[in-house]
């Protein structure tokens, strides 16, 4: 009891008010997330992975990167419950998300639309369902993976968007007590939707498991009960140094796992444990890596980095068709597009993602005091999920 009393009231700021307390060591996770995707593209695109010993280098490093996709996913669902303010109606909350994620996902959308339309490979179903972010309730790659292939994942978002006003008012209805058992029915759920998909042709299951918003809302369900869970002072979950590595063990590991279990179950437990570890970090005020100024930095740029690096990964390796580099030439060359896609991100952030989520969600920014003191982690934005898919080289590739 005396515990719950601490985290509870550690939950809310300072300042006394219904604030909850910021999570910076989750924008710092976001990151790694991101950068983990971002080498899961670059091992799959042909031209650079064309090495055999760099290929082996990179399966290892980056094979499994695409378990970003599941960290995003949880990590919003606990970020929102964490972040939800008393009272707010569904059309506020939806403004807001809608001005968080539209504004880049346009000028991305429109910018690769562009490139594909002068060269007449543009399709009009695939291109307008991306655009309105509802490919992913489509069993076909075509429009899933259409266009700007990352945006697959905010249509799940905008489906969990859509049902959190509804889910969290029922989610908190669950005494304290038994909210753990959610926590394990989700978990469980996120197991059994792979073994459902056994009734199905593979490439519909790939799309099953792997892309359909309504199998992929237990993980979104999975974060909002460890946000309430740690709210409540219950959460008994290990550190967060003995969750990374766990992480670590898990992703080195995901490769020998049963192909269908391993696109998302096999991650979804350890990322878990990881994004409620650095939530309890910060809400206990213990020490964590994760709040260093620059990991904070990469971490605002995330969305808008994993956004815009498939679209510089897929263009710019084009550019090596038909060569024949070098390893070293091979590694300056993704080096080259991580510089780019950060420099893009920085770009987008600045001139696209912040002023336009401001005023399109009509905030009005806070001054003084109270603008360090009393602002929920809704400023800091959770993310959505990061790209593309977990299998093979075919999977998010130029669609």
């Amino acid at each position: 009891m005396r515990c719950r009393r601490r985290v509870t009231r550690a939950s809310r700021s300072s300042a006394g008010t219904d604030a909850p307390v910021r999570l910076p060591s989750l924008t710092g996770l976001r990151w790694f997330a991101a950068f983990a995707v971002f080498g899961f593209h670059i091992r799959y695109a042909p031209e650079l992975s064309a090495d055999p010993g760099l290929a082996s280098v990179l399966d290892v490093l980056f094979g499994p990167g695409a378990a970003g996709v599941p960290f995003f996913f949880i990590l919003s669902g606990l970020v929102l419950t964490w972040s939800a303010r008393p009272g707010d109606r569904p059309g506020a909350f939806w403004r807001r998300r809608a001005a968080r994620i539209l504004p880049v996902h346009v000028v991305m959308w429109t910018g690769v639309f562009t490139v594909l339309a002068v060269r007449r490979i543009a399709e009009p179903g695939p291109a307008l369902t991306g655009l309105v972010l509802i490919q992913a309730w489509i069993p076909d790659q075509a429009y899933y993976f259409g266009v700007n292939t990352p945006a697959w994942s905010l249509s799940c978002e905008m489906a969990f968007y859509a049902a959190f006003p509804l889910m969290l008012p029922l989610l908190r209805r669950v005494p304290a007590n038994r909210l753990s058992l959610v926590a394990a029915g989700a978990f469980a759920a996120i197991w059994l939707v792979p073994v459902v998909s056994l009734a199905m042709p593979r490439d519909i299951a790939y799309w099953f498991v792997w892309v359909f918003p309504a199998a992929r809302v237990f993980e979104f369900l999975l974060g909002m009960s460890l946000a309430l869970l740690i709210r409540e002072g219950r959460w008994r979950g290990p550190g967060l140094v003995s969750s990374a590595a766990l992480v670590a063990a898990a992703y080195l590991a995901q490769p020998y796992m049963w192909e269908r279990w391993a696109w998302v179950a096999w991650m979804s437990g350890p990322l878990a444990l990881l994004v409620a570890a650095a939530a309890s970090a910060d809400v206990e005020g213990r020490r964590s890596l994760l709040r260093t100024p620059v990991l904070i930095r990469l971490g605002e740029l995330s969305f808008a980095f994993y956004l815009c690096h498939h679209p510089v990964i897929r263009f710019g390796a084009r550019l090596l068709r038909g060569a024949t580099p070098s390893v070293p030439m091979l590694v300056a060359v993704a080096a080259g597009m991580l510089l780019l896609a950060v420099g893009l991100a920085w770009s987008l952030y600045h001139l696209v993602e912040r002023p336009l989520e401001k005023r399109l969600s009509g905030r009005r920014r806070a001054t003084g005091p109270e603008r360090e003191t009393n602002r929920p982690y809704d400023r800091d934005r959770d993310p959505a999920p990061a790209t593309s898919s977990s299998e093979s080289p075919p999977h998010g590739s130029d669609g």
